[in-house]
């Protein structure tokens, strides 16, 4: 019994040292990863796709890169248009490691990559942005200078490992002074059109209204000439009427003259002196 406890220990060392290298040696890679295989911090074998692999135990290691499609998010940054404005551009940009053997020899990880594109795109943005004028960046040329960003910054990303599909534009702003000045040009644009419209309307106003009094004037002076053409043409008619009636009876004529007569001199409180003889009373006895 003492013989097999002392055979026994030697033997467990080397199956503990066996499971051991055998842990150390297999490697899986998923299927969203490549991975390249390192001995004493070189690269020795890779890239590696998906599935079980083998490397030295101890010796060799291994790291693992996404190999799906990455997107990078650049910070906004100023750029001067071809008409000299300025303007902030909030950029993004899909990429992927394209050879993660290059990519590790190059930048070695993804951030040292996200800065390294952040560099180069912003650098072809702001050469391209630079032969366009601040209308045509933010309407209808936007697509043609992202495509012309994309191929450039691909080729100059390319011998970095890093493949770049695609760079657009999220938003562009103008920096908080130019807006500034930009709405308090348009402020007093607005009120210069508001001053002279207003002016223009007030000068319609007094012309309706000086056309309008003048037709009210014309049209007041026509009925009063027509009013006393009439009246004449009335007056003239009621005196013939007078005349032809009191021709006819001179007696009546001289009654009613009398009454006239004495409806305009017994008023307020009038007093007269006569004699019965008068003819002023003849039609009172």
């Amino acid at each position: 019994m003492s013989l097999l406890k002392k055979g026994s220990a030697p033997l467990a060392i080397l199956i503990i040292v066996a499971v051991l290298g055998i842990a150390q040696s297999a490697y899986i890679v998923k299927q969203t990863e490549k991975a390249i295989v390192l001995q004493l911090g070189k690269p020795k074998a890779g890239p590696m796709g998906p599935g079980l692999h083998f490397k030295l135990p101890f010796v060799q290691n291994v790291i693992y890169f996404d190999s799906r499609l990455l997107e990078y998010d650049a910070r906004p940054a100023e750029i001067l248009t071809k008409d000299k404005k300025n303007m902030v551009v909030d950029n993004y940009s899909k990429w992927r490691i394209s050879d993660p053997l290059l990519f590790y020899r190059t930048v070695r990880s993804i951030p040292r990559a996200q800065a390294r594109l952040d560099d180069i795109i912003y650098a072809e943005l702001r050469v391209a942005l630079g032969r366009y004028t601040l209308i045509q960046i933010i309407s209808s040329d936007r697509t043609s200078i992202m495509e012309e960003v994309t191929q450039t910054s691909n080729l100059l990303l390319k011998p970095y490992g890093i493949e770049v599909l695609d760079v657009r534009i999220k938003r562009t702003d103008l920096p908080p002074e130019n807006a500034r000045a930009i709405y308090g040009r348009m402020r007093a644009e607005r009120e210069r059109m508001a001053k002279q419209y207003r002016s223009q309307g007030n000068e319609a106003a007094a012309r309706i209204t000086a056309q309008a009094d003048k037709e009210r004037a014309i049209t007041i002076a026509d009925a009063n000439l027509k009013a006393e053409i009439l009246r004449g043409e009335g007056d003239g008619k009621a005196t013939k009427i007078y005349a032809d009636s009191f021709g006819k009876a001179h007696k009546f004529y001289e009654f009613k003259k009398s009454l006239e007569a004495y409806e305009a001199g017994f008023k307020d409180n009038t007093k007269f002196i006569l004699s019965q003889e008068n003819p002023f009373l003849k039609f009172m006895k």
